[in-house]
């Protein structure tokens, strides 16, 4: 167990827990991807340039992918390593699908 963590599960009795301070390094990041997102909502409504919209797009896209890509590390350090050693296929599997979702 990580020291000062938050726990959970993976199927088949997977129980990780993260640190927090991953918790908030992922936290911190979701809550730059609402700060764009408002940003261009608040854009649209006092009709901005629409180039500045896409712009500002742009950067959710980025902060959303960054985030995905911490998650996925987080998850394949920590989670996919337990499922290995414990002979997992069914956790393996799943995360080859959610690649497959993000990625898409």
């Amino acid at each position: 167990m990580h020291e000062n963590g938050i726990a959970h599960s993976h199927g088949k009795g997977h129980r990780h827990v993260h640190s927090k301070a991953e918790k908030k390094a992922v936290l911190n990041r979701l809550s730059k991807a609402i700060g764009h997102l408002e940003a261009v909502k608040r854009m649209v409504e006092r009709d901005a340039d629409c180039s500045e919209v896409l712009i500002q797009l742009a950067a959710v896209r980025s902060a959303i992918n960054n985030t995905g890509k911490v998650v996925l590390k987080n998850h394949m350090n920590h989670c996919i390593v337990e499922a290995v050693e414990e002979n997992d296929q069914d956790a393996i599997t799943k995360l080859s699908e959610a690649i497959d979702k993000f990625i898409k």
